[in-house]
């Protein structure tokens, strides 16, 4: 059994699409994912920097702590990836970028006043 309680779901119906495993709605209609709380660090510091582990050696560039709600954070990331000219994605409030773009993604969060740090080396 899931840590929901309930086991199994629906995940996919021809007829609808993709469909959210919480609210069991098309993901067009989810209202669970507009009610979330956005993933903010209680410092309020950016931190920016560069990971490579389990992506087989290849770097990105992950933005953490970003001040902003889920879907200001998706147009953040899709901004910033086009700025970048590289591919990305953002899951669970950290917006990662292919490659190491960390002085980009620096620049473009102090040009929005956000408080910034680099993290690791």
């Amino acid at each position: 059994m899931s840590s929901k309680g309930r086991e199994g779901g629906v995940v996919y119906s021809t007829g609808q699409g993709r469909m959210c495993p919480e609210c069991s709605k098309p993901v067009a209609a989810c209202v669970c994912s507009q009610t979330r709380a956005p993933m903010v660090r209680a410092d309020g510091v950016v931190r920016v920097g560069r990971e490579t582990k389990g992506r087989k050696g290849k770097g990105v560039t992950v933005i953490m702590g970003a001040p902003l709600d889920a879907r200001e954070l998706k147009s953040f990331g899709k901004e910033l990836k086009a700025k970048c000219g590289a591919g990305g994605t953002v899951k669970d409030g950290v917006v990662e970028i292919q490659g190491d773009h960390r002085e980009t993604a620096l620049e473009e969060c102090k040009k929005r006043g956000w408080k910034v740090k680099l993290m690791g080396g």
